[in-house]
């Protein structure tokens, strides 16, 4: 794997931006649902690895030696923490998707996994 640097982490959330646009533009919704899909994968999807990556940042900074600890820091890696599990809550946009796909009379792309329980 290549080292990761802020300006590939930039080029993701610039084909976000890109995406979002291109939702502005009022595509089709099969076409829409198609793009968006692996972001609400609900195993793989942005709020999954998002809130991973908030908690390996709070893990991250939490165990680094030169880190002060002080109260305040410890309410910030709370805050992460807190912020990555609300996150992780989100994982349930993937039923939505589902039930867009529904209303339009298209499949998923691929069978769940698992059984879809709320």
């Amino acid at each position: 794997m290549p080292a990761l640097t802020p300006d590939t982490i930039r080029s993701l959330t610039e084909t976000l931006a890109d995406l979002t646009d291109h939702l502005r533009e009022n595509p089709a919704p099969s076409d829409v649902l198609a793009l968006v899909e692996p972001l609400l994968d609900e195993y793989t999807g942005l709020p999954v690895q998002l809130a991973d990556t908030l908690r390996a940042l709070a893990r991250a900074v939490q165990e680094h030696p030169d880190t002060p600890r002080t109260p305040q820091g410890t309410l910030l890696l709370t805050d992460l923490r807190t912020a990555a599990w609300e996150l992780s809550d989100q994982h349930t946009l993937h039923y939505v998707l589902d039930d867009l796909r529904g209303l339009y009379g298209s499949s998923p792309t691929r069978e769940p996994e698992s059984c879809r329980c709320r």
